[in-house]
């Protein structure tokens, strides 16, 4: 079986479902904003800004993560930054994109929600416009922070419901598990939000679970943790239960040492629904098809595994049915002539 090339991988129509927008922002707008605010940065040059991308947990990532964030200020800011993501969309062949953003990030330094979701869904509609590329918002809650500030996270983002398709759980796994946050989980369902969690990244495969049966989520973002328990896998591959999985993420968390070791491979050959995303790619080393590159490099991804990857990331979209066949159909139409 041949394996996958870049060639062939950026000729297939693809969807990204785990991608944090904050953690797209590259170097060189990171010193752009921070000059244009009169932020005074650790880092003064693209080089040294590259040189702090070193991490030995996810702890070390998100606190470079959150010190990013804070050069966006106003309105522009934000668009600016989800506009460099869409386009590489359109670069990347990624024709439909699931974006978690993280509100508190922001709100907890001042800056007023609307000014977030305005700027992002601006370029989201821009880009819809210029190109038809489809996309969706989830509005994720940082799990480090009392449920209540959640709370009113989804209060306000309620004001927005047009623009908001999901909500989501992400920031430091490790002792903050899903049941902390079952009550706004609860609350989202009711609203009619689409609903996901990060789960089994660093923390234990009980998140997994507890994710699944208190949160009552339709996706889990991460879930490599699955492989602790022969029992869940066989459950997630029984009810399709996506998993939107980050390979280059993990390697440079040190969730696993190398590439070779990652399980999403041996999953996808064993029937579930494993999904291919970058995560936060400015920092991890990659987008959306260096990630699916490096599947192909390092585990010899064959063009079939490829394919299959590429149709569960639009099965595992919340997309309609109609739509979901319409990108189907255009997989198998770009591999038609491998």
């Amino acid at each position: 079986m041949t394996v996958a090339s870049l060639e062939f991988i950026a000729r297939l129509p693809k969807a990204e479902l785990h991608l944090h927008i904050e953690g797209s922002l590259e170097p060189d707008l990171l010193l752009e904003l921070a000059e244009k605010h009169k932020i005074d940065l650790l880092y003064k040059t693209i080089e040294e800004v590259e040189a702090a991308y070193q991490f030995d947990s996810l702890q070390s990532f998100l606190d470079l993560y959150y010190m990013g964030a804070g050069v966006l200020i106003d309105e522009q800011d934000f668009y600016d930054l989800m506009w460099r993501y869409l386009c590489r969309c359109r670069e990347e062949n990624i024709v439909h994109t699931e974006i978690m953003f993280d509100p508190q990030t922001h709100t907890g330094r001042g800056i007023l929600f609307d000014v977030v979701i305005n700027g992002f869904t601006r370029a989201l509609e821009d880009a819809r416009q210029q190109w038809g590329q489809s996309s969706s918002l989830i509005m994720c809650f940082l799990r480090h922070l009392p449920e209540s500030e959640a709370l009113l996270t989804l209060a306000q983002g309620l004001a927005h419901k047009d623009k908001i398709l999901s909500v989501g759980l992400d920031s430091s796994e490790v002792g903050h598990p899903p049941e902390k946050f079952q009550k706004v989980f609860s609350l989202a369902k009711e609203a009619g939000f689409s609903r996901v969690a990060h789960a089994g990244e660093e923390g234990p495969v009980q998140y997994i679970h507890s994710a699944i049966s208190l949160l009552d989520v339709q996706r889990i973002d991460h879930g490599v943790r699955c492989v602790d328990d022969p029992a869940l896998v066989e459950n997630l591959k029984k009810n399709r239960m996506p998993l939107t999985m980050c390979p280059l993420s993990n390697v440079r968390l040190c969730v696993f040492d190398q590439m070779r070791e990652h399980p999403i491979l041996k999953l996808l050959d064993e029937g579930l629904c494993v999904t291919v995303n970058s995560d936060d790619p400015s920092y991890f080393g990659g987008y959306l098809n260096e990630n699916y590159l490096a599947l192909a490099k390092a585990l010899s991804m064959t063009e079939s595994q490829a394919v299959q990857l590429a149709r569960n990331s639009f099965e595992a979209s919340f997309l309609d049915d109609t739509r979901k066949q319409l990108f189907l159909s255009k997989i198998d139409a770009s591999a038609l002539f491998v």
